[in-house]
């Protein structure tokens, strides 16, 4: 199966789908060794770990769709569901960011109602989201341009509505994204399990949870209890930052017996494929005397 016919069969299955949130391709594949069955390429961690950026809207459709590509390549046949922000623009920037993010391997698009820039559902203060009939319109040209292009990609649609407006707008406005063909719906930082039991229960479709500050942090049997089809959780980067933090004092304290638990040099290069990759290099080396023999061209 491909990747998007993997993502697919987990939301058709019964169980919760748990899904990391990882930066890049290092963690993505550290994601699937850990054996879960996808993973979420965010902004959040993108912005973070590429240029020590907020989730503020400073990145581009370009900084995204290279992270995107080398994510998926860096794991083939593993689902991974990319962050579309807010499709980078109008309808028509929507239709192209989810064409491209498919071409590059994507899994899925999440595709959100902020107004650009715009920043993380959990920042403090409320977002500002554009017009519902906008929203909506991102959303029927995300599926009109999976169609028309031939591309296979689940479309996952956000709503900020909640921190900008209220509940019942952002029912209404995931309501209106079912109704638009969307495959996945998603209320981001709803505030109570009231809220979360309501949104969950409402929806024939997958519904998602993020386990993020302004949510309830609820057990997996509680949200598969719910109804929610997936989960994620994005804490790896924050657990990365604590370890490199205490790996660099212990350094500068000339302490190397202080190191957190670290992978070996041989588990790093195992990692990033060092055995598949000199295999691959013997096939083309040259007999000892051909190579001696060969003038240099400099």
């Amino acid at each position: 199966m491909t990747a998007t016919e993997r993502l697919r069969t987990l939301l058709d299955g019964p169980d919760l789908v748990v899904v990391p949130v990882v930066a890049g391709p290092l963690a993505a594949r550290l994601a699937q060794q850990a054996g879960f069955e996808a993973a979420l390429l965010g902004g959040f961690g993108v912005s973070a770990e590429r240029f020590a950026l907020p989730d503020a809207g400073l990145i581009t459709f370009s900084d995204m769709v290279d992270q995107v590509r080398n994510t998926c390549a860096a794991v083939p046949g593993f689902p991974v569901i990319c962050d579309g922000d807010t499709g980078y623009g109008n309808a028509m920037n929507v239709r192209r960011t989810v064409v491209e993010y498919a071409r590059a391997g994507a899994a899925g698009v999440s595709i959100e109602d902020q107004l650009w820039p715009k920043k993380c559902g959990h920042y403090s203060g409320r977002r500002v989201v554009i017009p519902a009939e906008e929203a909506r319109m991102k959303i029927r040209a995300a599926v009109e341009a999976r169609r028309e292009a031939g591309v296979d990609i689940v479309i996952m649609a956000r709503t900020d509505a909640r921190s900008a407006v209220d509940f019942d707008e952002a029912m209404r406005r995931a309501r209106a994204f079912e109704e638009e063909g969307a495959d996945i719906v998603f209320i981001e930082a709803l505030e109570t399990k009231e809220e979360l039991r309501a949104f969950a229960t409402s929806f024939e479709l997958p519904t998602w949870a993020n386990m993020m500050p302004k949510t309830p942090l609820l057990t997996r049997d509680e949200l598969a209890e719910l109804g929610f089809k997936v989960v994620t959780y994005n804490v790896a980067l924050a657990a990365a930052v604590h370890a490199m933090r205490e790996a660099l004092a212990a350094i500068a304290a000339d302490d190397l017996d202080g190191l957190p638990p670290h992978a070996s040099f041989e588990e790093l290069a195992s990692l990033v494929g060092l055995t598949e990759f000199m295999s691959l290099e013997s096939r083309y080396e040259l007999p000892q005397e051909a190579a001696s023999a060969a003038p240099s061209v400099r």
